[in-house]
């Protein structure tokens, strides 16, 4: 089990607070917050929604939204869960895991439904005192992933009746003591405290517990740097892509230092030629860029790396260094990539609704407005509904042609783009 560093948040109001009873404002910016702390080689972000009411919920839920979209690592989303429908916006918003708070009687109720709608990995469970995991520990076991231990002076009465993995809420306590911890078959990870306030110390931390045999989150390469074949500065050449969609954003290079932080930190860190010193990506712009994969090709002698890059990866504010086309790609040779299909007609949709242009049917759509717009999509799913019936398979591609065309002048209707909707795929 690889044992978890995980910094907490907690949500009040829209701001980030000190904790569940003590609502001193910590930061007025939880996501600027939340991003610190997923910088800092933490390996989750627990996010705790202390809401009074639907309304402060649903701006908690944009939020917890904003976050994961702004932190490479995993995010759990816990609080104010009463119904399933609070579990499902809470994954929607990118959420890891949702957890249940065991201090609720509503939550074991509805623990059997998310987790079979979800999926046992994507539900986890609080607690404060550790009775509250005997309600009922065969479903706790069946239904959820990992517990939180949200109080320290529980951990030892929680330790026997623990079904489950389960991260511990700890003060500042010795190093010793948390290696101790950390040994533990049923810990997978520390919170609390410990973490928030020893951000700056989580890399040596780290090491130390590797070094101890404690199986922890450090990027660890197949192959050393003396393996690699380097060119006459000593440097090896990095291709850097974005992993989701395959898209080359820069080249760098790599001196053994740079290779070596690089994989423990897991944050792309290159040697500047020009400026001939260490250079973590995103240090000044917190343009970061995370790394999910690094591979090497049959030479040895250059690597491409696969990232989550946050904001631009070019100086110039564009997202890939690569923007300036030499030899244009002819039309009939752009590769049918189905995401790259949709961004394309998106995109002319979008041109349209900028720049209408006499007899177009998508600028009628957009002058008529949202109700037309509505009216046409329902029609054209009910035709798709129609065309399944025949059983000419050519009748409902063009059907289901037609109908994403209006999906996505509603798309674009509504500010909606590709990326957030196989983002939110994904997570399904």
């Amino acid at each position: 089990m690889i044992k978890k560093f995980a910094a907490c948040i907690y949500l009040y109001e829209g701001k980030a607070v000190k904790g569940f009873s003590d609502h001193s404002i910590l930061s007025m910016d939880p996501v600027s917050l939340a991003m610190s702390y997923g910088d800092a080689e933490t390996d989750a972000v627990i996010v705790f929604d202390l809401s009074y009411n639907d309304a402060t919920h649903e701006e908690s839920i944009l939020l917890i939204k904003q976050i994961a979209e702004s932190v490479a690592v995993p995010v759990y989303g816990s609080g104010n869960i009463k119904r399933m429908e609070d579990v499902k916006k809470l994954l929607y918003a990118g959420c890891k895991k949702a957890i249940l708070n065991l201090g609720k009687d509503a939550s074991y109720e509805i623990l059997e439904e998310v987790s079979k709608k979800f999926g046992r990995d994507k539900i986890g469970a609080s607690f404060k005192e550790a009775q509250r995991m005997m309600i009922n520990p065969d479903a706790l076991e069946k239904y959820a992933s990992e517990l939180i231990c949200l109080d320290e002076h529980e951990i030892k009465y929680a330790m026997p009746l623990c079904p489950l993995p389960m991260i511990v809420t700890l003060p500042e306590i010795s190093l010793d003591k948390m290696l101790s911890m950390l040994e533990n078959s049923k810990i997978s990870g520390v919170t609390g405290p410990l973490v928030n306030d020893n951000l700056k110390e989580l890399g040596s931390l780290k090491e130390i517990a590797a070094d101890r045999g404690i199986d922890i989150h450090i990027f660890k390469p197949q192959m050393p740097f003396s393996e690699l074949k380097l060119g006459p500065d000593g440097l090896v050449p990095v291709v850097v892509q974005d992993y989701r969609s395959g898209q080359v954003l820069m080249v760098a290079y790599m001196n053994e230092e740079a290779y070596n932080k690089t994989c423990r930190t897991g944050k792309m860190t290159y040697y500047s030629r020009s400026r001939k010193e260490l250079w973590v990506k995103g240090l000044t712009s917190g343009h970061f860029q995370y790394v999910k994969s690094l591979s090497i090709d049959c030479d040895n002698d250059t690597l491409l790396a696969k990232v989550k890059q946050i904001g631009a990866a070019c100086h110039t504010g564009n997202y890939s260094c690569f923007y300036r086309d030499l030899i244009p790609m002819e039309e009939e040779d752009t590769p049918e990539n189905p995401l790259t299909v949709f961004e394309n007609v998106t995109n002319i949709i979008k041109d349209r609704k900028l720049h209408p242009k006499e007899g177009s049917y998508t600028n009628y759509l957009f002058d008529k407005g949202i109700d037309k717009i509505l009216k046409k999509l329902g029609e054209e799913a009910t035709e798709i509904v129609i065309a399944a019936k025949n059983p000419n398979p050519e009748e409902i591609k063009y059907e289901i042609s037609d109908f994403l065309y209006h999906m996505m002048v509603l798309m674009v209707e509504k500010g909606v783009t590709w990326e957030e909707i196989t983002s939110d795929l994904a997570k399904r």
